[in-house]
């Protein structure tokens, strides 16, 4: 895909791995693209891609339709691989074990964990929504490094105080809180008021 010829406000890198919950990667590109002012540059792995395709029902083509620019997850020459590609930020939605193990201990054998490393060394925030549920010691430990070096853990863990109706609800408000983490303004995005006063003077 060609860039437009005028730069907008904010890049954002969006990655799909090969864990379960496609869905969180697909709706955060629609998310920014409905912001108007994000370019998205967007990498899937081939075990992403099979999800895309199990839970969804997409294909390549439909997924990177939805990003301004898509890259082969083996091009490790795009220019998403160099600390001198500007960027705001990078989400891995969802991001397998695998995927957390490669930023963990810095292997960059493939253009997802290579953006992801170069996210991490200029400084920049990188947002990953890690599926697997029990945890490991070696997952919790993967997650305590990224930490360190400056990544967030954000398992996509659904919330139930604004009592959603739908899973559609339960996933936007999910990728809400990760653009809220990434700076992005979102004039529409429900907010938390507080507490609504209880009935009959009960605390």
């Amino acid at each position: 895909m060609h860039l437009a010829a005028s730069s907008p406000a904010k890049r954002i890198i969006v990655a799909i791995s090969g864990a379960s919950g496609a869905i969180y990667g697909v709706r955060l590109l629609q998310v920014l693209r409905g912001l108007g002012n994000v370019q998205t540059h967007l990498t899937v792995s081939d075990a992403g891609l099979l999800n895309l395709q199990q839970e969804l029902d997409m294909s390549r083509a439909q997924i990177e339709a939805l990003a301004d620019v898509a890259y082969p997850v083996r091009e490790v020459g795009a220019a998403i691989a160099s600390g001198s590609f500007q960027c705001d930020g990078m989400v891995v939605a969802p991001c397998s074990m695998r995927m957390l193990a490669a930023v963990a201990h810095g292997l960059s054998d493939n253009l997802m964990a290579r953006a992801a490393d170069v996210t991490l060394k200029e400084r920049r925030r990188l947002i990953l929504m890690v599926r697997e549920t029990p945890l490991n010691l070696a997952h919790l430990r993967n997650m305590t490094s990224v930490t360190e070096m400056g990544g967030i853990i954000f398992p996509p863990v659904p919330s139930f105080y604004h009592r959603p109706q739908t899973l559609a609800e339960m996933v936007d408000h999910t990728v809400s809180r990760v653009i809220d983490l990434l700076g992005l303004p979102q004039p529409q995005a429900p907010r938390w008021s507080g507490l609504q006063k209880v009935p009959n003077g009960l605390p």
